[in-house]
């Protein structure tokens, strides 16, 4: 074998050596990516999207060739602080991962998707169904008010709360913040304003409730992505 034959071959030897070393550490750094990415988007307390994820997930439908009109759907638990205060921030924390399985699971029959956006609040997309909006609603509210089991110092636990839900018609090209959550959120507050544990649907003209029936500035208002929420 010439010379430079020899030098290709101990070079290829080589190379080949040092990829199979360096392997193991390609495969650890496309790993941690991967996680960093998933993390960007997703709330790491119940496995759902973030907003920046739900707000993605918007922007893919509304590119979509088939785009049209969703419903986008708004759930803020009621008066969770109460259960923080009662059961302490662990428990809370669990009440808060099992809802968001509920929401999840039924979010994704329906086959659309679900995220939480801060604190006791979570948001869905959801295709337009014959289901009709009502009756997706009253779903989500039964299920949400279905006694969390839990265990507090080794006996049985039931937490039980209660979820004021707001859902709007949009088009899936809409403005997600601006319009389609908005709405959303405004039938939301109409829900809680008439005594909450139920929902409202929104309909065109249909206002912000005056401030004295709103619980103020949330999480999600102050640029916040999680925490404690007080209503």
């Amino acid at each position: 074998m010439s010379l430079p034959l020899i030098m290709i071959a101990t070079a290829l030897v080589a190379f080949i050596l040092g990829s199979l070393t360096m392997w193991p550490l390609i495969c650890r750094l496309g790993d941690r990516l991967t996680d960093a990415l998933w993390q960007l988007e997703h709330d790491p307390a119940t496995g759902l999207l973030n907003r920046a994820g739900l707000r993605a997930a918007h922007a893919s439908l509304a590119e979509a060739h088939s785009a049209g009109p969703i419903i986008v759907v708004l759930i803020d638990l009621d008066d969770f602080k109460s259960v923080n205060d009662t059961h302490g921030h662990g428990r809370g924390d669990d009440v808060l991962v099992e809802i968001g399985g509920r929401i999840r699971a039924l979010v994704t029959l329906l086959g659309g998707t679900a995220a939480r956006l801060a604190g006791d609040e979570y948001a869905a997309l959801l295709p337009v169904r014959t289901d009709g909006l009502a009756r997706i609603a009253d779903t989500i509210v039964k299920l949400c008010s279905k006694p969390v089991e839990l265990t507090a110092d080794g006996e049985p636990l039931a937490v039980t709360v209660t979820a004021s839900v707001g859902l709007a018609l949009a088009e899936a090209t809409d403005p997600f913040e601006e319009a389609a959550l908005r709405r959303a959120d405004i039938a939301m507050y109409h829900a809680k304003h008439h005594g909450r544990n139920r929902h409202a649907i929104y309909e065109p003209g249909m206002a912000m409730p005056a401030p004295d029936v709103r619980r103020g500035p949330r999480l999600r208002d102050r640029g916040q992505p999680n925490g404690e929420a007080t209503a």
